[in-house]
């Protein structure tokens, strides 16, 4: 991911974490998903994230940065990302949220039960 459009994201998911909690995070992820979902197929395909992520500030990354993401992120293999697979994939481009992720499960685990 390029430094310009990736770490500004990056950046962004501690701090987010930090003011809306976990569920609130949450929340926002599953809102960023569906802003750069394809709306007829309900996941992220390579085409909705080529014309979609400009909405998110990420627009100048590079095709083949854009192919990296699609792969690290598909879990199952399909060639596109489903709603957890996105989420699993902001979580680990995000090395501050990556150590303290048991922190945030732990939060949503115990506001779930």
């Amino acid at each position: 991911m390029s430094k310009k459009g990736g770490a500004n994201f990056q950046d962004l998911l501690p701090v987010m974490a930090e003011k809306l909690g976990g569920e609130g995070l949450i929340k926002e992820l599953c809102n960023g998903f569906e802003v750069l979902m394809d709306k007829e197929k309900g996941v992220i395909t390579l085409e909705s994230l080529r014309r979609n992520s400009w909405l998110l500030g990420v627009r100048d990354m590079a095709e083949e940065e854009l192919l990296s993401m699609m792969r690290e992120g598909d879990l199952d293999g399909d060639g596109a990302l489903n709603q957890m697979e996105f989420c699993v994939l902001m979580f680990r481009l995000s090395p501050d949220l990556m150590q303290h992720s048991l922190y945030w499960l732990q939060l949503a685990l115990e506001n779930e039960f």
